[in-house]
């Protein structure tokens, strides 16, 4: 791929409200950026969405900075990439830093995409123009206003963060104004074994799904709670890797099943999830991590494959932003977002606005 260098910042950006859920409360949004320049000029985006604390995953965006710099840069200087692909058997050795990982796969296949002028799209195969987008409401939204104005979007699904105890009174004062159109919660894996009959007797609210009830590593209590109840569930923070996707599938654990680029290692894993989905007749949607528009476009590229059958948390940038890093902001129309059919991600970085929210940031030359 001609790689020159690395170039990772940290960039500050202020959501446009702040974003509650039951791991905590987000006002601004701290990530990592990661280019990707080859010799000729090119450069490839990604970007690391692991939070500052550790409360979704183990991973942070300082355990991301050390690992990115030390270990996975050095790594694959040895290894002289020629293809994104490569990445993931390159970095292999290195346990868990899936986020971290991911980034740097996202920017190389950012790359050569401009580079081969193909879209990350047609690069992945998928064979979609445009994907069915959802809205999230964290626990500080004011639902009424909110929802009267997402309706006006047509967004085709509505996620709620909810408190336990309040889901029937939260999910119904929703309803009243969204009438039929598809809407779940997301657990958060807040609940224990001991709430199933409490989820059961959600069963008659007709919901979408129910995401990840229970902690990430309770495949049998998810299993149990699929034979329990008629509403579907879905599993996030459970899927790390096509392993745990394979193995939920096989369990019965799982209806569907919420693929997060970063929190899954990249997009050779996201593919890989995506055949295993495709023969067991397992639907997909794409999550959101609170991305900017880099990692939005490479989250809707995503979305463009076959078997991304739910609406993914696929919002528009001003759902969270005043003004995005990108110059081509994402926007929703009748509830469907254009998945982008320039090279790579198929939209431009507005490099002033992204110089202007880096607070660090470094180079890795590569010899």
């Amino acid at each position: 791929m001609n790689l020159k260098q690395f170039v990772v910042r940290q960039v500050s950006m202020k959501l446009k409200q702040p974003f509650q859920t039951v791991n905590g409360l987000v006002v601004t949004r701290e990530c990592l950026i990661i280019e990707a320049h080859d010799q000729d000029g090119r450069i490839g985006y990604g970007e690391c969405v692991a939070f500052p604390d550790p409360f979704y995953t183990s991973e942070t965006t300082a355990t991301a900075w050390n690992i990115l710099r030390n270990f996975l840069f050095p790594m694959l200087e040895k290894e002289k990439i020629e293809r994104p692909e490569e990445v993931a058997g390159a970095l292999s050795s290195v346990q868990g830093h899936q986020m971290a990982k991911a980034s740097i796969e996202m920017a190389l296949m950012d790359l050569y995409g401009k580079q081969q002028m193909k879209s990350i799209k047609e690069l992945i195969g998928g064979n979609r123009n445009e994907v069915a987008s959802g809205v999230v409401l964290s626990l500080t939204d004011d639902v009424e206003k909110q929802l009267k104005e997402y309706q006006k979007k047509g967004y085709k699904r509505y996620k709620l963060k909810v408190q336990k105890g309040r889901e029937r009174e939260m999910i119904e004062d929703a309803r009243k104004h969204i009438g039929d159109t598809p809407i779940m919660f997301d657990g958060n894996g807040m609940y224990d074994p001991e709430d199933m009959l409490h989820l059961k007797k959600l069963d008659d609210l007709n919901l979408l799904m129910i995401e990840q009830p229970f902690r990430s590593d309770d495949f049998y209590y998810h299993y149990q709670l699929r034979q329990q109840l008629q509403t579907p569930i879905c599993l996030d923070e459970s899927v790390q890797s096509e392993h745990d996707a394979f193995q939920a599938m096989e369990l019965g654990a799982v209806d569907n099943i919420n693929v997060k680029l970063g929190r899954v290692g990249g997009y050779s894993v996201a593919l890989d999830i995506h055949r295993f989905a495709k023969v067991a007749d397992v639907p997909l949607w794409c999550g959101g991590m609170l991305e900017t528009g880099i990692g939005r476009a490479h989250n809707v590229a995503l979305a463009s494959l076959e078997q991304f059958d739910l609406p993914g948390d696929l919002s528009e940038s001003s759902r969270y932003w005043e003004k995005d890093i990108i110059k081509q902001p994402f926007k929703v129309k009748d509830g469907m977002v254009q998945v982008p059919h320039a090279p790579g991600i198929g939209v431009d970085v507005h490099e002033k606005r992204l110089e202007k929210q880096t607070t660090r940031m470094f180079d890795y030359y590569l010899s």
